[in-house]
């Protein structure tokens, strides 16, 4: 009987790796991937079978799943919702020479000597916009100055909980304490216009609206308005300035979509050999044209022109592992200065 059993267990692994599926769970959400995944599958023959939906959402099926998961790669859009992933077992480690050369090494999760479990493929900046009509931008020009008493009733920010601001908050952390952290935070809550609530395109329309003065928000979000043929969005866009924030100092903040092969993947052939596809030029270039993020890989070039109009800037030397570590430490000190 266990002998008829394992026989059939092994017969059943054999014709799994011999499929030509993956299957993709994803908090990506963006139509602009599509194009990145037919051509995956023109490239390979491995069909795609994709699953997608907000990180907690994902990450709760994933767990319920088990060692049941049909889940061969997972991708997420924050550093902090990977290293939730991480600590949750979701991920394996993934030896690849491939993905080893041409993933930076702070955009990857950490290596215990078995490989890295999950690798960034592609970054957006963590940028301060600001009313051009009521706020003078030398004001506003770090993260720091968002809770500068000057700026008293002018800022704006989606809920600190968010992994976005988690993020940026570890990173804050990282390099500066968690004291001068949580004097930050207070100060940020002290000079808010309104409580936290909405998206980052919200938060961009309430510096257009003059409800807000300043706020923070991703650059893909800001550059898709650029890029918008609508009216309203041109004329909301032309009334909203933009900084690379901490240019003397720290650099800006920024943050990955990245992912990692799932810990009990049936076709994990397929899941590695898609890894190193998203680190190829040419998938690379699909995150920049498409969905206004950089490519992490030095040699894909892309071709955005709204993306390029943002210009050169320095960028903050933080590990993108650490700020997911420090997201616990975030939420304690937003818990303690009332930062909703």
């Amino acid at each position: 009987m266990l002998t008829t059993l394992f026989a059939a267990t092994a017969s059943s692994s054999a014709i799994a790796q011999e499929e030509k599926v993956l299957n993709l769970y994803s908090s990506r959400h963006y139509q602009t991937d599509e194009q990145l995944y037919s051509n995956f599958t023109k490239q390979t023959g491995i069909k795609i079978n994709r699953i997608e939906a907000e990180d907690n959402p994902l990450l709760e099926r994933l767990r319920n799943e088990g060692k049941n998961s049909p889940a061969d790669v997972i991708l997420m859009v924050d550093a902090a919702r990977l290293w939730r992933a991480q600590i949750e077992g979701l991920f394996q480690p993934v030896k690849s020479k491939v993905l080893d050369a041409r993933i930076p090494a702070n955009l990857r999760g950490k290596d215990d000597g078995n490989g890295s479990e999950w690798y960034g493929f592609s970054t957006r900046g963590r940028v301060i916009v600001y009313n051009k009509a009521n706020v003078n931008p030398e004001d506003v020009s770090t993260y720091e100055s968002l809770a500068d008493p000057k700026n008293k009733g002018k800022v704006c920010t989606r809920s600190g909980s968010h992994p976005y601001m988690l993020s940026m908050i570890g990173s804050m952390i990282e390099r500066n304490g968690e004291a001068a952290t949580e004097k930050w935070a207070q100060g940020v809550v002290n000079n808010f216009a309104r409580p936290p609530r909405g998206g980052d395109t919200d938060q961009i329309k309430g510096v257009a609206t003059g409800e807000c003065g300043v706020a923070v928000a991703n650059t893909y979000y800001y550059v898709r308005l650029l890029r918008s043929n609508k009216p309203e969005d041109k004329e909301l866009i032309s009334k909203v300035g933009f900084i690379w924030p901490n240019q003397k100092t720290s650099g800006t903040h920024l943050n990955i979509s990245g992912g990692g092969v799932a810990k009990n993947a049936p076709h994990r052939e397929a899941a590695v050999k898609f890894l190193e596809y998203l680190a190829s030029d040419e998938a690379q270039t699909y995150f920049a044209n498409g969905n206004n993020e950089w490519p992490v890989v030095k040699s894909a070039v892309a071709s955005n022109p709204a993306l390029e109009s943002l210009g050169k800037f320095k960028a903050e030397n933080v590990s993108i592992a650490t700020i997911g570590k420090n997201q616990i430490a975030a939420q304690k000190i937003l818990d303690r200065v009332g930062y909703k």
